[in-house]
């Protein structure tokens, strides 16, 4: 699989304080992957870093082969890793336009992204008439007027509204499916469950897991029970190799399973053994709780 950038043992001080760690990961051409991290992961030192905008302390990263220069590279990389700074008396055409000059790139391509990102219909309305939404669409037109091969975001539903948001994850999934590359940074988990094909856990700067979303949350899931007998209950659990990790919470047990078990093949397990349950479900977990596991852990 071709690779698009590959980071090597990335570490960035700022003086006392390590904002990104030995940071190692691959990224391959035609995923959509999830840098995902709470506030002061070290996500955003990651991509100014990649971007020649941030310099690292030590570590490497190669874009593409390695055989180009960064600066060569990142002709073919579109990025948004500011709020869009765009001139409000200007129209969304006349403004995508200016990028056009300065990226060499010709104004044909100008409709075209903007029919993508669904401002065709505004592009003759000044900048500061559009919603914030609308001003983030028109960034991700900009970002893609050079048809780049990787398209890189940082927090790109930040501060939008929840019609906002579902407007660019949906233009995210449709840029992804023409068979662009991207990176998208986010503290957000459901963002990267419903986007992201592969994602980069980090926290404090330090990747706790690397890989793909759906192996991340393929566990077996884990029951909610509860009953009168909890004691008897939880010794049950404990000495059954089914069942990792056990919680108690007030009356609650979680009990995480280490392979597959139905529900009704439990139940009756439990109803030979002579425990009544009052309250049984079975769930899946999310990538919320995987990612809950993983922070506990480290």
């Amino acid at each position: 699989m071709d690779s698009i950038l590959t980071i090597n043992n990335l570490t960035k001080k700022f003086g006392y304080l390590t904002a990104v760690k030995d940071l190692s990961f691959t990224i391959n051409k035609g995923n959509v992957y999830g840098l995902l991290g709470p506030n002061g992961s070290g996500k955003s030192t990651t991509l100014g870093i990649v971007l020649n905008v941030v310099n690292q302390t030590s570590g490497n990263f190669h874009w593409f082969d390695g055989s180009i220069t960064t600066h060569d590279a990142l002709k073919k990389v579109g990025a948004i890793i500011e709020r869009p700074n765009f001139y409000p008396y200007m129209s969304g055409s006349q403004n995508l336009q200016l990028v056009c000059k300065i990226k060499g790139v010709p104004f044909n391509k100008i409709d075209e992204k903007l029919e993508i990102v669904g401002l065709l219909e505004r592009k003759d309305s000044k900048f500061r008439t559009y919603s914030l939404g609308m001003k983030q669409r028109l960034a991700i037109a900009s970002a893609l007027l050079n048809d780049p091969e990787i398209l890189i975001l940082d927090e790109p539903t930040n501060g939008l509204d929840p019609q906002g948001i579902h407007q660019i994850r949906e233009i995210i999934k449709e840029i992804a499916a023409n068979g662009t590359t991207i990176l998208l940074a986010s503290h957000l988990l459901d963002e990267v469950e419903k986007v992201c094909t592969h994602v980069v856990v980090l926290r404090k700067g330090v990747k706790l897991y690397s890989g793909r979303v759906d192996e991340m949350i393929s566990s077996h899931g884990f029951f909610e029970l509860r009953s009168n007998q909890q004691e008897k209950l939880l010794s049950f659990l404990e000495n059954n190799q089914a069942f990792g990790t056990i919680k108690v919470q007030n009356s609650l047990v979680t009990a995480f399973l280490n392979e597959p078990l139905k529900s009704e093949d439990f139940n009756r397990q439990l109803f030979e053994n002579g425990i009544i349950l009052t309250h049984l479900v079975q769930r899946k977990e999310s990538l919320e709780e995987q990612f809950l596991q993983l922070t506990d852990k480290n």
